[in-house]
């Protein structure tokens, strides 16, 4: 019987993209899915363009065609589905051999299905993959993490597949246990942050300065080919030229303002509370798209609201404002996403490469974007960088742009345009900026009604007053 190098199992749109560039990259990969016919047109589609394929009608199938020690991909939806697999699959595979979970799954439950594989010698790689379906068949970013003799072992077909950025493979080994798919957690978070930012920019230019969809992708693709520049920026300005077939209006306009989420940008809201990260932008993100929800509340709330007076703005003046607030509070919200890696690094003892991680975002993933380059450095320059804020590459920028993001978020409050990820990363920054603070009372709030003691600023020690 033929012996095939890789195994996929679930074949919708992310995994047979991943299982079809394995194969055109010249490995031979066997397929399996629950739903028979979409492993038929897996496999149709592989043999139509050449490639050497085959689909399974069972996991016992599945492991027989695959060579020693098996590799075998799991791309379903996050959660139970993906222990189910496991259940499928363990009775037929060996020591040795290799199962990585590609999907977006919760860190602990990859650490939970490690320990029950390694039961059975069996290695199990956690791995989060970004791209979306375009990067799942042309060129993701990976972020395997687990058993590294595991990772040596799937690394020649997993760099291979992987997004390249010139000669460098956006893959490379995170670290033990769930640390890969804690990195794709973050990456997510930040990407919440990102998308959210855009879309303030975008609603400040509608709403204040009266611009039309066309005209702010005019400014999206010019701010597109300087610091901003980025893969969430690129779409978005495509975005907002397509028409609706059925009109011919701006599609965009016709796209009702609610969004949900699949969870992993509250993970990542959750776990920086667990660790006591400050993580004001990411959250804002999660809670704008809650909001979002409340569709009629919002509407009954509109209905009560006063009006605001809009200024009159100097429309490329005030443009450019926004350029530099999104800017200001893209590199907050990066900032944030990449203190918590810092500080899960430390707390879970996983020694993560914060520099090499950056350099893996640059390609294949959704937030890839050109600063990501001078952020790597920022952390080749100093691996200890506490908060990427103090970074002498990106500190003076903030700087200089505060005044107009200052302006920005003003002037959105004074009309009663919500910012809140504008606004959060303002808040953010100031804090970091101001060395006092007004928690002072707050500490002596709570000495007062509980007897939780103080510190002070002019000795040491833990002290109690009789308020």
């Amino acid at each position: 019987m033929s012996q095939y190098q890789f195994g996929v199992v679930g074949l919708a749109v992310m995994g047979r993209g991943l299982a079809l560039n394995l194969a055109e990259h010249g490995f031979s990969v066997a397929g399996y899915n629950l739903e028979p016919e979409l492993t038929a047109a897996f496999t149709a589609e592989g043999q139509r363009l050449g490639f050497s394929v085959t689909g399974c009608p069972s996991y016992e199938a599945l492991c027989s065609v695959l060579e020693k020690p098996r590799k075998i991909l799991i791309m379903v939806k996050a959660g139970k589905p993906v222990d189910y697999v496991l259940d499928g699959l363990l009775p037929h595979l060996e020591a040795r051999d290799i199962v990585i979970d590609g999907g977006n799954s919760h860190y602990p439950e990859t650490q939970a299905r490690q320990l029950r594989c390694r039961q059975s010698g069996v290695h199990f790689l956690g791995m989060g993959v970004s791209g979306g379906e375009e990067g799942a068949r042309h060129g993701p970013a990976l972020m395997p993490g687990g058993d590294p003799e595991a990772y040596r072992l799937a690394a020649p077909f997993l760099t291979a597949i992987a997004a390249h950025v010139g000669q460098d493979p956006c893959c490379a080994y995170i670290g033990p246990e769930g640390a890969g798919h804690y990195v794709k957690m973050v990456h997510n978070g930040i990407e919440y942050g990102d998308m959210q930012l855009i879309c303030e920019a975008y609603y400040l230019m509608k709403q204040l300065l009266h611009l039309s969809p066309d005209q702010i992708a005019d400014h999206f693709r010019r701010w597109n080919l300087g610091e901003l520049s980025s893969y969430l920026m690129e779409i978005s300005a495509h975005i907002l030229t397509v028409p609706d077939p059925e009109t011919g209006a701006p599609l965009v306009d016709r796209i009702l303002g609610e969004a949900g989420s699949k969870g992993t940008g509250m993970w990542t809201v959750q776990e920086a509370l667990s660790l006591g990260v400050p993580l004001p932008t990411i959250a804002q993100a999660v809670f704008a798209r809650d909001l979002s929800c409340r569709g009629q509340v919002r509407a009954a709330m509109s209905r009560q609201a006063a009006a605001h007076p809009l200024p009159t703005l100097d429309q490329e003046a005030f443009a450019e404002k926004i350029r530099r607030a999104l800017y200001a509070s893209k590199l907050c919200s990066y900032a944030q996403g990449f203190e918590l890696l810092h500080q899960a690094s430390q707390h879970y003892h996983w020694d993560l490469d914060l520099g090499g991680i950056a350099l893996l975002f640059r390609g294949g993933c959704i937030i890839r974007a050109a600063f990501l380059d001078r952020l790597a450095q920022a952390y080749r320059a100093g691996p200890a960088l506490e908060n990427l804020l103090l970074s002498s590459d990106f500190a003076p920028v903030l700087a200089q742009y505060q005044s107009d993001w200052r302006d920005v978020v003003a002037t959105a409050a004074q009309c009663g345009v919500a910012v809140p990820a504008f606004s959060a990363s303002l808040s953010y920054y100031d804090g970091l900026c101001d060395p006092a603070g007004p928690l002072n009372l707050l500490q002596a709030q709570r000495d007062c009604f509980g007897a939780h003691t103080f510190r002070r600023i002019d000795r040491d020690g833990s002290f109690h007053h009789n308020w």
